[in-house]
Parts: C-alpha cells; sequence; structure tokens
C-alpha cells in the first residue's frame, strides 16, 4: 500500500502555494478560502465550549446533538429522506467525508466517472481507493454542465459510481433538474452509486441548487458530501458530514473516520452546533456579497485582459475559469510546460496574482485558468489593477 502511494497525483494547487510564498504582497486568488469572518453563533459557541471543558473525547460518529441537527438540515433544506441521525456521519471537513465514503465504496480497478474539470483531489482520492477516475468534459456552451449522452457512452461494465460537484468546482456549472432526474435514472438502470458533492450549495446566483439524493428512490444509492467550510467561512477549522443509508457501507465508512481521525475536534463540533441552532442570516448574506464580488472581477477582466482572458460569469460558486488566448501566450514565448501553467507563471511572477492552471482540473480544462473570486474586493480590485498594469 506504501507504493500504491506513489501513483497519486500531487495537486499543482501545492506548486502554486510554493510559488506565491516566494511573492512579496501577494493577491491569493488561488485559494478558496472566503474572506469573511466566522459568524458569531460559531465563535460564541467554541468560547463556550472551552469554558465548559469540552476538550476531551467524542464518539466517532459525532455528537448526537450535532447528529441530529445534520439530519434535520439534510430533511429541511435539502429534502433529503434521512431516517435517523445515526445515518449522518461528521468529518475532518469537506475532503475527509470524500476520502471516507469513496474508501468504503470503491474497491479495486472500479471505475468513478468525474467531471472535467474537477478539483483534483477528487481523482487523487478515487486512485487511493484503488480506484480508476473517468472523466468525462463539462461543456462550456452548455454552461458547464454535462452532456448527459456523453456520460452514457463513459459507462462500461467497471464503472461502479458517478461523482456530482454542483455547483462545481473550478466552474460554477450548476447541473439542472433535468440533468440530475437523467442521472438519476442512469444510476437506477445501470446500478451506480453516487457522490455528491454539493460544498458549494449556497453559493447559487442564477438557477437552483437540487440534491439528487432527494430525487425519488436515489438516497438509497447516493452519499451526500457536506462541509461547513464555505457556507460558515470556517474553512481552518475543519467540518464536514455525510448521510449513508445501507448500513454494511456506513460501517465501512466509520472505520475509515475512525482510523484517519479517531473522532473530529471537540471545538469544531460544539462550534457547529451553535452556527446551526443560530441565525442562518449569514449564508444568504455571504451569498449576496459573492455575487458582488464576481460580477466586480468579471466587469475588471474585460478591462484588464481584453482579448486575453475571457468567460461569461459562473452560475454558482465563486471561480472565474476563464479561457486563456493561447496565441498571445505563444507569441510572447511565455515559458512553461503548457499554456495554462506559462500564463499562470507569469501572472505570478509579473502581478503577483496568485491562479491555477486549468490542466490540473483535467486534461480537457487545458487552456483555461481559474480564479477565487471569494477574497475581499479590496484584494480583487488590487489584483486587477496589477494583472492590466502587466498586461497592458
Amino acid at each position: 500500500m506504501g507504493t500504491h502511494y506513489d501513483s497519486v497525483p500531487l495537486s499543482a494547487i501545492v506548486k502554486i502555494r510554493d510559488l506565491m510564498y516566494q511573492v512579496k504582497d501577494p493577491f491569493r486568488l488561488d485559494q478558496g478560502d472566503v474572506s469573511f469572518d466566522a459568524p458569531e453563533t460559531f465563535k460564541a459557541a467554541v468560547r463556550k465550549a472551552l469554558d465548559q471543558n469540552h476538550t476531551h473525547y467524542l464518539p466517532t460518529t459525532g455528537v448526537p446533538r450535532l447528529r441530529q441537527l445534520l439530519a434535520e438540515k439534510m430533511q429541511q433544506t435539502n429534502g433529503i429522506p434521512i431516517g435517523s441521525p445515526d445515518e449522518v456521519q461528521v468529518t475532518n471537513g469537506g475532503t475527509h467525508a470524500i476520502y471516507a465514503a469513496m474508501h468504503a465504496l470503491i474497491e479495486p480497478g472500479d471505475e468513478v466517472i468525474i467531471p472535467d474539470p474537477e478539483w483534483p483531489p477528487t481523482m487523487a482520492i478515487v486512485i487511493a481507493a484503488g480506484g480508476v477516475p473517468v472523466q468525462v468534459p463539462l461543456r462550456e456552451r452548455l454552461g458547464w454542465r454535462w452532456d448527459i449522452d456523453e456520460i452514457e457512452r463513459a459507462i462500461t461494465p467497471k464503472t461502479r459510481a458517478l461523482y456530482i460537484n454542483s455547483p462545481n468546482n473550478p466552474t460554477g456549472g450548476i447541473l439542472t433538474r433535468d440533468d440530475l432526474e437523467r442521472l438519476a435514472a442512469i444510476a437506477r438502470e445501470r446500478n451506480l452509486w453516487v457522490f455528491s458533492d454539493e460544498a458549494y450549495e449556497d453559493m447559487v446566483f442564477e438557477g437552483e441548487h437540487i440534491s439528487i439524493a432527494s430525487l425519488p428512490g436515489m438516497y438509497e444509492r447516493t452519499i451526500p458530501l457536506y462541509t461547513f467550510s464555505k457556507s460558515f467561512a470556517v474553512t481552518g477549522v475543519r467540518m464536514g458530514y455525510y448521510a449513508i443509508r445501507d448500513e454494511v457501507l456506513r460501517a465501512r465508512a466509520m472505520k475509515v473516520v475512525l482510523y484517519t481521525t479517531s473522532n473530529v475536534s471537540s471545538l469544531t463540533q460544539y462550534g457547529a452546533i451553535g452556527a446551526l441552532e443560530g441565525s442562518q442570516a449569514c449564508i444568504e448574506e455571504f451569498r449576496v456579497e459573492l455575487e458582488k464580488r464576481r460580477d466586480l472581477f468579471y466587469a475588471g477582466i474585460a478591462d484588464a485582459a481584453p482579448g486575453i482572458l475571457s468567460g461569461e460569469p459562473p452560475a454558482g460558486a465563486f471561480y472565474a475559469f476563464l479561457k486563456i488566448n493561447g496565441d498571445w501566450v505563444r507569441d510572447r514565448k511565455l515559458p512553461g510546460e503548457s499554456v495554462s501553467w506559462a500564463m499562470a507563471e507569469h501572472l505570478i511572477k509579473g502581478a503577483r496574482i496568485g491562479c491555477v492552471p486549468g490542466v490540473d482540473f483535467g486534461p480537457a480544462s487545458e487552456g483555461y485558468l481559474r480564479f477565487c473570486t471569494c477574497r475581499s474586493r479590496e484584494e480583487l480590485n488590487g489584483a486587477l489593477a496589477s494583472m492590466k498594469a502587466l498586461l497592458k
């Protein structure tokens, strides 16, 4: 197993972070870390937990009150027919939720259909679990959605699961109800599982967010995956969760959690209880401000990089996935292993702007760059001004 991890790729985001630490006064548009402060409900609950000495071991599955609140949230907000809080597992962030779920389900050689582009750790975790990621392109002409016919053609006898990420990182594309109903029909007909990564469920600007697990007969074969990181601006405290109806699979996944983290931080869990029991107003406040930052950035790109970077504002999430004018890069003979790497390094070294090359998200995504628009308006404006000065 040790040498198996030699085949697990390391995301380019790690290399980008190393490059950014060499830059003075950087614009960190490479990080999907919202600039908002955590809500007071979360912080007050953490302080109270410390005062009450909640600093000891907890159940591996999570504090009972938290699991009850999470079950109610998935029932009421996501429409998922959770039967009991026993079906809910607390994890050390959303990444840990994906890791536990995939290691519980995937057998060696199983294929998992994944979007291209997609957040790089997804493919890495499939490989780490012994599976084979099969990336099917999201189509820009469809608003960064799948052509469902292409999904059907990608299914083989080895296909075990579909991985859905809507809204998507890095494109912000959102699958429609019709898309999800067709995918649900395919999953039922072909006896496939579905991993439903809903990290950006609260960052929807156009359309609606629908959990595929809420559709008839789908929770039985779907593992919905969630995180507090984006919705409550607590990326650093690591709070994720998922639900599994199947008892055997749930027991397997719980073992993965047990042997990777024993239990999630007590302070994180009590903070999450406070956030769920308190006002949810911050979620909508964050969403409204993120939409304004999205619009600010896209208007600025049109002025700072005309004819060089292009794209339409996304329907959700908080990224700008922009197409690079490859001829512009080649004409200037920018060094780099690909067009997207050359442009990313040009912006990092020449304009102090963090960004991630598209090829890191999948082979069909070469020629694009991802910027995070969740940073403060001051940082976004600074990055745009620096970009304009470099590219003029």
